[in-house]
């Protein structure tokens, strides 16, 4: 069916032994659309898309790939997919092409076609040039675009993409970005995971914020922030002062005062009009900074906790 979700998911439950991964979520993931797992490290993402990829059965509820069933139908449905893992998985001892005409014989797909699609791919992912280098000289960012390239060999309706820029430069992740971005005017299906704020609110169209294995927010990028944050955020530093003692001191200037181990935040929907309450309070911070809200302030406000944790 067209409106049929490519992904389905209903009270999907994942357990590792005592130990509850995933618990009980719920998921659609619509055709053409980038959709984000949203969450610190543990918080069940990288679980939730190993059911997905038809790589580990769940322990609980109904989950619904293309339509089919991921432990009766696991071969047709990963013949569809394109993976591109946490950790690039590539060969270091074959060339850049190599990696993606070897990979293609998985699906069948001739010698011929496997070039072609090589050659087309390490194109659009700016790789061209390095086409008979050996991998292992890569920087990371090529050998991320490189994995990028190699799960698109299949022409997957459904790609599904781990921390996608994990561990790279702000540049190498802008260029991923860019290359993700296009993808999503071709058409194609984007799921992928990140604790990356700035990577959500740039790549997704809709996301699911997840912590201790629910989902405890969804929605646009746009919608979470108007739901779950105000206008603006009001940064203050105060030196080498023990911030908790201003916490009193800041009452009734915004919504609400978040205190972090560097600075305090103070949720207002104007935000200089709270900078001149705190002036007015005799209160004299050693910086001020006025900003909009972002996705990691909605981050705070729902776990409590820093936004990578280890």
């Amino acid at each position: 069916m067209p409106d049929e979700p490519l992904i389905h998911a209903r009270g999907l439950v994942k357990r590792f032994g005592e130990f509850t991964a995933v618990d009980g979520i719920d998921v659609d993931v619509h055709r053409g659309e980038a959709f984000g797992f949203l969450g610190p490290n543990g918080a069940g993402k990288s679980s939730t898309m190993r059911m997905i990829g038809c790589v580990s059965p769940p322990t609980g509820g109904m989950l619904r790939i293309l339509g089919l069933d991921p432990v009766r139908d696991g071969p047709q449905i990963r013949g569809r997919l394109g993976v591109c893992p946490q950790q690039d998985s590539l060969d270091p001892e074959l060339t850049v092409t190599e990696n993606i005409t070897v990979y293609a014989r998985y699906f069948g797909i001739p010698r011929r076609v496997a070039r072609e699609r090589a050659a087309e791919l390490l194109e659009f992912v700016q790789l061209d040039e390095r086409a008979n280098d050996k991998v292992e000289p890569l920087s990371g960012g090529m050998k991320r675009r490189l994995t990028i390239a190699r799960a698109l060999v299949n022409e997957p309706e459904l790609v599904l993409l781990d921390e996608p820029t994990t561990g790279l430069d702000p540049q190498a992740r802008h260029l991923v970005w860019e290359r993700l971005f296009r993808l999503r005017q071709r058409g194609v299906t984007l799921v992928l995971t990140t604790h990356y704020m700035d990577e959500a609110e740039q790549l997704c169209d809709r996301l699911v914020v997840m912590d201790r294995g629910k989902i405890v927010a969804e929605g646009s990028p746009r919608e979470l922030i108007e739901r779950h944050s105000t206008r603006e955020v009001l940064e203050l530093r105060f030196g080498e002062d023990a911030l908790e003692i201003y916490t009193g001191k800041l009452a009734g200037i915004g919504e609400r005062v978040e205190v972090l181990p560097d600075r305090i935040l103070v949720y207002a929907t104007d935000g200089d009009a709270a900078a001149k309450a705190v002036h007015d309070r005799q209160l004299s911070p050693s910086s001020v900074l006025v900003r909009r809200s972002s996705l990691e302030d909605v981050f705070l406000h729902l776990t409590g906790r820093t936004l990578v944790e280890d």
